[in-house]
């Protein structure tokens, strides 16, 4: 009896048909999978706190100054982004989740029932970056527009509040979740080429939080092109209106997707050649 025909047996899984295997149905099997761990409501919810809190926190500090700016900083001032601080702490929980979803199986060996049920692992990290996808998606666009209500609050009591309607503001706050829902998939592809959850989880908090600090520490003409080049600071330029580096804010986003992607598809060649 093939793999595919029924996993039934030692490991004591139902039977498992060829159309089981789909990735439609092993997407649901994995959306099924992640709920079932409490520690993912938990990482989500932080997602959407940390976002938020500190986006008030940094509007109100913002107005509280308002009055020592000087011209020219208040005219350059972007409402929307400003609003969106935030992001950049909730974006390592979201990247948390993404890491667990498979290093997580990892250490607890589940991952072995995991290929056992679905040989093709191809389809099974596709499945799970879909996942990753959509609750990051969604989570993300949740956290970006209450962000941005919360600090138009802050900023309207001083004339500087944007509105949905202005010319990028859309566009750069469902930008958030679409930076958050990368965010997620940077975790995923981390702890896909890493299998190991603690280092995981540093890795990816120090590519989207700690070494994006640090360029700036780097001198010269090409320490500035690896700032604007890396990771954050390339992808989070899809939430500005005025973009706050020489990258288009489009343009900063595809290039944070290619570098996750680059990191996938080397975490996806060793999954396939190694055994679980």
């Amino acid at each position: 009896m093939s793999a595919a025909a029924s996993v039934r047996g030692s490991i004591g899984q139902p039977a498992l048909t060829a159309s089981g295997t789909r990735l439609r149905n092993v997407a649901r099997s994995e959306w099924t999978k992640l709920w079932s761990v409490r520690s993912t409501r938990w990482a989500l919810l932080a997602t959407v706190l940390a976002t938020v809190g500190f986006s008030v926190l940094y509007a109100a500090t913002t107005v509280a100054g308002w009055d020592r700016r000087s011209p020219g900083a208040r005219a350059s001032f972007d409402p929307t982004s400003s609003s969106l601080g935030g992001l950049y702490f909730g974006q390592l929980a979201i990247a948390a989740v993404g890491a667990l979803v498979i290093a997580s199986e990892y250490s607890t060996g589940g991952i072995r029932v995991t290929f056992v049920a679905v040989p093709q692992r191809v389809t099974v990290l596709t499945a799970k970056a879909a996942v990753v996808a959509v609750v990051g998606l969604l989570t993300g666009t949740l956290s970006s527009f209450a962000a941005f209500a919360a600090g138009q609050a802050f900023f309207a009591t001083k004339g500087a509040a944007a509105h949905l309607g202005d010319p990028g503001v859309l566009r750069a706050v469902a930008g958030g979740g679409l930076y958050v829902a990368a965010c997620g998939l940077l975790g995923y592809a981390v702890g896909t080429l890493l299998r190991h959850s603690a280092a995981a989880l540093t890795t990816a908090a120090g590519l989207l939080f700690v070494l994006p600090l640090l360029t700036n520490l780097l001198p010269g003409t090409w320490g500035h092109t690896v700032r604007e080049y890396f990771f954050a600071n390339a992808g989070v330029q899809i939430t500005t209106v005025h973009p706050t580096s020489g990258l288009a804010p489009w343009t900063g986003y595809g290039i944070f997707t290619l570098e996750w992607l680059a990191i996938m598809a080397v975490g996806v060649a060793l999954i396939r050649r190694h055994d679980a």
